[in-house]
């Protein structure tokens, strides 16, 4: 596979199925897949791959799972995804041909189109909008949350 340094991932739809379970007092649920961080904290990580969360929300439950992984670039409330990627590869004098980037949704194109034209690789769950699963080089086939990102992952380390 390319010489990717970077999984960078979305969170919503991706890392999640793209649900937001509220209780009655208003309090937030995500659910993630347990495949999914398998193989970002056995897999990606033994074979030295930096997973890098950048997601438009916020939540305290990305960061309890971000630990739980071992995942520690998070970046949360983030409008301007590429923008955020470029100054984390700026800062560590790499590029974004080194990137791995796993989306679902609109917001996601910008940084994708970038990392592909650079040489770098995008993937997308099966469940991605059609724009998404146009631009993407990797379509698991697993939607968001259920395993989508662990068959990215493998198909990186192969």
């Amino acid at each position: 596979m390319k010489n990717i340094k970077y999984l960078v991932l979305d969170v919503d739809g991706t890392l999640t199925d793209g649900c937001v379970y509220m209780g009655e007092q208003g309090e937030l649920c995500k659910a993630f897949n347990i495949k999914d961080g398998y193989g970002i904290a056995h897999q990606a990580i033994p074979a030295g791959i930096i997973p890098v969360i950048i997601t438009g929300r916020t939540s305290n439950i990305v960061l309890n799972r971000s630990k739980e992984l071992g995942i520690t670039e998070i970046y949360q409330g983030i409008a301007d995804k590429l923008g955020k990627l470029n100054e984390i590869l700026a800062k560590a004098g790499d590029s974004l041909n080194q990137c791995a980037y796993m989306g679902d949704d609109l917001n996601d194109l910008q940084v994708m189109d970038a990392i592909k034209e650079a040489g770098g690789l995008v993937g997308c769950p099966a469940d991605a909008v059609p724009e998404v699963v146009e631009t993407a080089d990797f379509v698991s086939s697993k939607d968001g949350g259920r395993g989508c990102v662990r068959e990215f992952i493998e198909y990186l380390v192969r």
